[in-house]
């Protein structure tokens, strides 16, 4: 702590004040001494075909929601991709940043198709920055599909990439109705920033039963679970 408020010229009170504000926003961890940022994700086509039917059942149910002539947003990530599989031949506008959800749909002449501008990040197939973030401003959708890399018992919404969260940030300001696609293995799964709370939710596509504390967070913020086979209203 003392390295760092020498090297910005601040008081070591003004560092500790700026990382646990930091902290809160969920763009890093304070640990003893200083903070850490850590960026997990894997690769797309490390995690591509991992839970593959989980998520086609997720993005199934997720896709019947969406009505001819509605817009939708999907955010990045192998479980908006299964659902853009699943919105071939639909009278529909999707935007996203998702370059594999662009190459899926490209071809698709019934889809009006936008595709958000960025820095290109490579393996992981999506665009991030601030260009996208200010693309996201002047745009609107009716349904965003949100993924995630974990859940934790207090429902907040984490990733594993502090680059992404921006973006993800901007989309539930773009959304009408929010729908966190998370399967299973995302509770609690993993993530150390905070994309947002539960109660910036509508509702949450999953595939099993949540944890007793996951499910009375998001009961006390009003989201309405839906497990594919069933639905529950929180």
């Amino acid at each position: 702590m003392t390295d760092l408020s020498e090297q910005l010229g601040v008081s070591p009170a003004t560092v500790r004040r700026d990382l646990l504000k930091l902290e809160e926003e969920g763009l890093l961890t304070r640990v003893h001494g200083g903070a850490v940022v850590e960026e997990g994700d894997q690769p797309f086509a490390e995690v591509a075909e991992v839970r593959v039917a989980e998520k086609d059942a997720i993005a199934e149910r997720a896709a019947s929601m969406v009505q001819d002539g509605q817009s939708v947003l999907l955010d990045i990530g192998t479980t908006a991709y299964r659902l853009a599989r699943q919105l071939h031949g639909r009278r529909i506008t999707v935007i996203t940043s998702n370059l594999v959800v662009y190459e899926e749909l490209v071809d698709d002449e019934d889809i009006e198709l936008v595709l958000l501008g960025g820095m290109v990040r490579r393996e992981y197939r999506s665009l991030v920055g601030f260009l996208t973030e200010d693309n996201l401003r002047q745009l609107h959708a009716d349904w965003l599909f949100l993924g995630t890399s974990g859940v934790r018992p207090g429902g907040q919404v984490m990733d594993t990439t502090v680059v992404e969260v921006p973006v993800k940030r901007a989309m539930i300001e773009a959304g009408d109705k929010v729908v966190l696609l998370a399967d299973r293995a995302k509770f609690p799964g993993t993530g150390m920033a905070r994309v947002c709370g539960p109660e910036e939710l509508d509702v949450v596509v999953t595939n099993g039963p949540l944890d007793p504390a996951t499910r009375s967070s998001l009961e006390e913020a009003g989201v309405q679970v839906v497990v594919t086979g069933k639905a529950e209203t929180a």
